[in-house]
């Protein structure tokens, strides 16, 4: 789901600001994603490029997509016999300090799964060519 608003997005990037989405941070992290995946650095697919952009936009989130049956409402769940939908009053997300560090958390275990990856990507590749 992608807002429309100044907090959209990701704040940091490795510990630092990340601030406007350039084309070389995409293409950076792009490269990186391709180690990750076993590929050598100039191997970048357009589905690396396409991911790359999703998590410096912060479109992925560690929030994981519901199963069929999570997305029932309760009341489907167990009611045989279903009465009123009913009406949903619109969400609002809050805006304080509680979920933007939230998201900071997200982040930061975003970055750390990256570089957790990288680094065994590349100790791989350092003990597959040494004899």
């Amino acid at each position: 789901m992608k807002q429309d608003s100044i907090e959209a997005g990701r704040f940091s990037d490795q510990g630092k600001g990340l601030g406007t989405v350039t084309p070389e941070m995409v293409r950076r992290r792009a490269r990186q994603i391709a180690v990750i995946n076993g590929r050598e650095e100039n191997q970048v697919l357009d589905s690396d490029f396409e991911q790359a952009l999703r998590e410096l936009q912060g479109e992925e989130r560690l929030n994981p997509v519901p199963s069929a049956e999570e997305r029932l409402p309760e009341s489907k769940r167990w009611d045989p016999v279903g009465g009123s939908e009913g009406r949903k009053a619109p969400t609002m997300q809050a805006a304080d300090e509680q979920t933007f560090a939230e998201k900071l958390v997200e982040e930061g275990v975003a970055d750390a799964e990256q570089n957790q990856a990288l680094e065994g990507a590349q100790e791989s590749r350092r003990r597959d060519e040494s004899p």
